[in-house]
């Protein structure tokens, strides 16, 4: 029997390796639950801002541009695809979209995730919100190699600050969850270094990781999400997903809360009003003592509100002090 040639031995190695590759894209990863419900699903997802000026009143951004939301971009995916992770770095595209809303280069990032391990099963977006208060909303399928959803949703203005959820699983063991309910907290995707909402352009190099904003991190008290009365930040944002049983295109109404049930993830608290105390400046330097020769004088100094108190925060305190002197030169 003639032996097979260089050639065709290569060729036979490449196909098995290429039939191994596609055969475990999409499969659990050791440790991982098996996905063994029905596929495919169909969701509704509604997304919720609730940035309002009661809730996050240091420097709410009032114009130029005011309060808003990007678009919102997402997928449903294998545990081989992460679009955004904290504690990792984001990618070019992810840092585009978190610093400046455009998602070109994100969407082909994803896809070619998808062409390269079967890793996405589909793509999903939602139009902007244009105001910090409001919803927008979305379908997506999700099948039970692909049951693992994440999207990301930009802060405008923001230096590259953004919301969103990262392999939210749908699948719960041999069905789907009737609905996911999730508070939504801000993220700063390390590749800008602004502290405000409408900081200039300000490269973090060397890039940083994904961190969660909190109310004393970063702890500068020029960071617009600074609020040390409070252990933590309301929640800026809330995302639902319902499981829709009816055709796709039908209307969707926004989702109903529902009663809690084993298979479904609720993670909810009410908001109450955030206290924003009086921010002043430093005292300014001494003036010049005034007063007639041989007998004691005044001298006062100044300071000026850097934020008025909202929401029944500490008001201000004096910004005029006085005190005694002796006046210098005295002939």
């Amino acid at each position: 029997m003639e032996n097979p040639s260089p050639a065709a031995a290569l060729g036979k190695a490449l196909c098995a390796l290429l039939l191994a590759t596609l055969g475990a894209a999409g499969q659990p990863r050791e440790g991982e639950s098996v996905c063994s419900a029905r596929a495919p699903a169909k969701y509704s997802v509604t997304f919720t801002g609730k940035w309002s000026q009661t809730a996050f009143p240091k420097q709410y951004p009032l114009f130029r541009p005011p309060a808003q939301w990007s678009s919102l971009l997402g997928a449903a995916h294998s545990s081989d695809y992460s679009m955004w992770r904290k504690n990792q770095y984001v990618s070019n595209g992810l840092r585009d979209f978190a610093e400046r809303g455009e998602a070109w280069a994100l969407m082909k990032e994803i896809e070619a995730a998808g062409e390269a391990l079967q890793s996405v099963h589909a793509v999903f977006s939602a139009p902007a919100v244009p105001s910090g208060t409001g919803q927008t909303s979305a379908e997506l399928e999700v099948q039970r190699r692909h049951s693992l959803v994440s999207f990301v949703v930009r802060i405008v203005p923001s230096p590259d600050w953004f919301v969103g959820v990262d392999s939210l699983d749908l699948c719960d063991g041999d069905r789907w969850r009737e609905q996911a309910a999730l508070d939504l907290y801000p993220y700063d995707a390390g590749t800008d270094s602004g502290f405000t909402f409408s900081s200039p352009n300000f490269a973090t190099i060397p890039q940083d990781t994904v961190t969660e904003i909190t109310s004393s991190s970063p702890s500068h008290p020029a960071n617009s999400f600074h609020y040390p009365r409070l252990k933590a930040l309301p929640p800026i944002a809330r995302v639902t997903l319902v499981r829709l049983r009816q055709s796709p295109r039908a209307f969707v109404p926004p989702a109903p809360v529902l009663p809690s049930r084993d298979n479904e993830i609720v993670d909810s608290a009410s908001v109450p009003e955030t206290p924003l105390d009086c921010e002043v400046s430093l005292w300014s330097s001494w003036g010049l003592c005034g007063g007639p020769c041989g007998r004691l004088g005044t001298k006062s100094r100044t300071r000026y509100v850097r934020a008025q108190p909202a929401n029944n925060g500490s008001p201000c305190p004096e910004l005029e002090e006085e005190a005694e002197c002796v006046p210098d030169n005295c002939v």
